[in-house]
């Protein structure tokens, strides 16, 4: 199970690469041990013109992604929609429906980083990255033991607190209805979505303190 994924904010007159040292920092002197990296990525493809139908259909936008700790599966996304775990092998299958639907190249992110145990915690603190530029920071921290959200929100929070002070997110809204339900990979995946999506857009504004 995953629990929560967030976006810190970059540290006033900080760099992002300055920002993550800090909270790996905080990590490491809580007692925090580094266990190897983590990557994920994330593709977005939209419905190619010639399948938009010419009443004036919208475009859908689909992600496809891939996490490190899943490395077997591929996953694709809607926005606002289902999401599918198909096999590694996904990505040839887009390659032969480019005719439906296009990849948006330019608009590859990725996040990755280094993951870090701490008692039952699993912590992934990740750069975000489109083309060169890092983008932001996204922190995921997961509670082992327990794959119903609702059963260990509050002491997820308290340790979050613990490294991201006021930064802490609330609870992510894909547990919104179902706060009972066991927990899948494609719940973290949703998030990520979502993350990557938010860090786009802020870029369309120019932000102050990322170099």
């Amino acid at each position: 199970p995953g629990y929560s994924v967030a976006q810190v904010p970059v540290a006033e007159g900080k760099s992002v690469q300055q920002t993550v040292e800090l909270l790996t920092r905080k990590l490491e002197l809580l007692g925090a041990e580094k266990q190897g990296t983590f990557c994920v990525d994330c593709e977005t493809y939209h419905t190619a013109a010639s399948t938009i139908s010419s009443q004036g259909q919208t475009g859908k936008l689909m992600y496809v992604m891939h996490n490190s700790e899943y490395p077997l599966s591929c996953f694709a996304l809607f926005e606002n929609g289902p999401c599918l775990i198909a096999d590694a092998n996904f990505d040839t299958l887009m390659v032969k429906l480019k005719g439906f639907f296009q990849n948006a190249k330019a608009n590859k992110i990725e996040s990755r980083g280094t993951r870090y145990q701490y008692c039952d915690f699993l912590v992934k603190v990740g750069t975000v990255t489109m083309g060169p530029s890092a983008r932001g920071i996204s922190v995921e921290v997961e509670y082992c033991p327990c794959v119903i959200a609702n059963d260990c929100w509050n002491l997820l929070m308290e340790f979050m607190q613990s490294f991201m002070g006021n930064h802490t997110p609330g609870i992510p809204s894909v547990f919104g209805t179902r706060h009972d339900s066991i927990y899948s990979p494609a719940d973290t995946m949703v998030q990520y979505m979502e993350l990557f999506n938010k860090i786009r857009k802020q870029q369309q504004v120019p932000v102050a303190g990322i170099r």
